[in-house]
């Protein structure tokens, strides 16, 4: 079957090949009579524009990079809706890859973005291979990382301190008057492991020992991996009195687990997620948590992003910290009010 032209479309539209491009690249330049001419041909006919000829003729690409960790954890979904929310509106097609928690298939993803002519990138994390850094720091886009804070942006930085918040969990914890404190967690990337150093760090400054109360598990966080960590636990006779899990769906798995062994929360254990998910105010009982803020994020970085193209350059060094929630439930305490409390950005 033959592919449809731009010429077709024009010929049913009864008006010349350059005015339905016109009226498809800017359909404000075109009067509201001729517009619906043209979109009705393009839609009897099912026609597609050519992308790759655009951009030969355009410097614009109209589209951005997004490149994200995984699709499998939630806690990127309300990123990823804010983004797509603010850039598609602008008129921007949002290219989104997934690297999988690894720096070589980041890079490539790089690559193969810069390739396509996106004019921005938007990344998740600050942790990168050299040649990838290479790479976003030599494009003429602007570069954008999120979800951490860096001691060296590439170029805007909008994230908040993993390791603060992991410290905040602990000293929450701590602050109930427990002192055999765990940690579980699944796959250690670098936020799980910057979490695990603020718990690491508030567990020495209290003088207690952390090493050897960490259960971990290469896997994606899950509450099937929840309630599997803290089974084994539990098997071994580790039994602590609290539980700070680096994901809040580990933490509704450890719960269930509790549920089922017969062994009570807050009563008789306490436990603490991280990003306070939908379902945690939902929980049974309710789960304490650290609120991430997810969909700012994704929302100020599209923000930026547009203002950056807007002034047709790849601004300086910016970094912007979000900042987290401590959110006190059942979870941690029966006196849920005791304890809300935001903790701002520094910047």
């Amino acid at each position: 079957m033959r592919r449809i032209t731009l010429d077709d479309v024009a010929s049913l539209a009864g008006v010349s090949p350059i005015t339905v491009s016109r009226a498809l690249r800017n359909p404000r330049s075109v009067s509201d009579a001729l517009r619906l001419r043209v979109n009705s041909a393009v839609e009897e006919l099912g026609y597609v524009p050519n992308v790759a000829a655009s951009r030969l003729a355009s410097s614009r690409t109209h589209t951005i990079g997004v490149i994200v960790p995984t699709l499998y954890n939630v806690i990127f979904a309300e990123y990823l809706f804010a983004l797509h929310e603010v850039l598609v509106v602008a008129g921007f097609q949002v290219i989104v890859v997934n690297s999988r928690y690894s720096e070589i298939e980041e890079e490539n993803a790089i690559k193969a973005l810069l390739g396509q002519r996106v004019e921005a990138i938007i990344i998740t994390g600050i942790h990168h291979t050299a040649r990838s850094r290479q790479l976003l720091a030599q494009a003429h886009v602007p570069i954008v990382q999120t979800f951490e804070l860096s001691d060296d942006p590439i170029n805007l930085n909008i994230g908040m301190s993993q390791e603060r918040a992991g410290h905040t969990a602990t000293r929450h914890l701590l602050g109930r008057g427990f002192r055999q404190i765990a940690f579980l967690t699944g796959n250690l990337d670098h936020r799980a492991q910057s979490r695990f150093d603020g718990y690491h760090t508030a567990m020495q400054e209290a003088g207690l020992k952390s090493l050897e109360m960490i259960a971990h598990r290469p896997r994606h966080s899950s509450v099937a991996l929840g309630s599997e960590l803290f089974g084994e636990m539990h098997d071994r006779g580790d039994l602590p009195e609290a539980i700070f899990c680096t994901d809040d769906n580990l933490a509704l798995g450890a719960m269930q687990e509790c549920r089922k062994r017969r062994i009570r929360v807050p009563d008789d254990i306490s436990i603490i997620g991280f990003h306070d998910l939908e379902f945690s105010a939902c929980a049974a009982p309710s789960l304490s948590s650290i609120a991430t803020r997810r969909y700012e994020t994704g929302k100020l970085a599209a923000e930026k992003v547009l203002l950056a193209l807007d002034a047709f350059t790849k601004t300086g060094i910016e970094q912007i910290d979000m900042g987290f929630s401590l959110v006190v439930r059942e979870s941690t305490s029966r006196d849920v009010d005791f304890l809300n409390r935001d903790i701002p950005g520094s910047g």
